[in-house]
């Protein structure tokens, strides 16, 4: 074995991964609210190296020292930081200013309605007058979204021919009268947390809805938190590491092609 070839070829890899979740984050550079994600490494667990046919010690070889093989990913996390706010001066608009995350009843292509969870608050009014998402899920009320459930009941519905204003609190106001409340909650522990897609999250068994101080902005609409040009600096970067990595094996090739067809050749 060639230790060398090891570790190129696990940094290579790693940084393919890194590169994967890279582009991800850059497509969804314009995405409502979307919230990227980074990733680490961390290197194979440490193995001891012993001389290999060696009859000086009972039981096994002498132990020479400890080698690892290379790196591999670690984890892939989410950044929840806020992004920045972009005015369209729609009523039906909405951002969140703070920690938490609206709460919508998802329905499946097989039928199933849960609870998802997310940042991006461009809604609308439907011809029934539920306020509902892009993809025509039903926003969740205060009640839905704290309870986590998806009933009928917990559907906001309005006046479509009214004017609506939303406070701060999330109190959705028609003709001087609070008409219903948008359901927003935050997490004890975002860990519990996974995207669903769609832009969308699940949580997970374990993962508590909490209160949330979060205010409701109206009018306005989140942006992704992608830096694009934070992130074309990580691109080449990770470009650089690829190709390092290709140097290494290109090296390492030439020199078992010298071992075994020059100085192993037998004349």
């Amino acid at each position: 074995m060639v230790k060398g070839l090891y570790t190129a070829h696990t940094g290579m890899v790693n940084e393919m991964k890194r590169l994967d979740i890279l582009s991800n984050n850059l497509a969804n550079a314009n995405t409502t609210a979307y919230k990227k994600e980074g990733t680490t490494s961390r290197t194979f667990a440490d193995e001891m190296a012993v001389r290999l046919k060696d009859t000086s010690v009972f039981g096994g070889g002498a132990r020479i020292g400890e080698i690892t093989y290379g790196v591999h990913l670690g984890q892939v996390y989410t950044d929840y930081s806020t992004g920045s706010f972009r005015v369209t001066d729609n009523a039906t608009d909405f951002a969140l200013d703070g920690s938490g995350f609206f709460a919508v009843a998802f329905t499946d292509k097989e039928g199933n309605t849960s609870v998802k969870y997310t940042r991006d608050g461009s809604f609308t009014v439907n011809t029934e007058g539920y306020l509902v998402t892009k993809d025509g899920d039903y926003v969740l009320n205060a009640t839905g979204a704290m309870n986590g459930d998806p009933a009928e009941e917990n559907f906001i519905r309005v006046d479509p021919n009214a004017t609506i204003k939303v406070n701060e609190l999330g109190y959705i106001i028609q003709n001087d009268q609070i008409v219903g409340t948008l359901g927003v909650v935050d997490f004890d522990n975002y860990d519990y947390l996974e995207k669903y897609g769609e832009n969308l999250y699940n949580l997970l068994d374990g993962g508590n809805a909490i209160a949330t101080d979060a205010k409701v902005e109206q009018g306005v609409l989140e942006s992704s938190n992608v830096n694009v040009i934070n992130e074309m600096v990580n691109m080449i970067t990770i470009q650089r590491a690829y190709e390092a990595g290709q140097k290494v094996i290109t090296s390492i090739d030439g020199t078992l092609d010298k071992a075994a067809n020059s100085i192993g050749r037998v004349s």
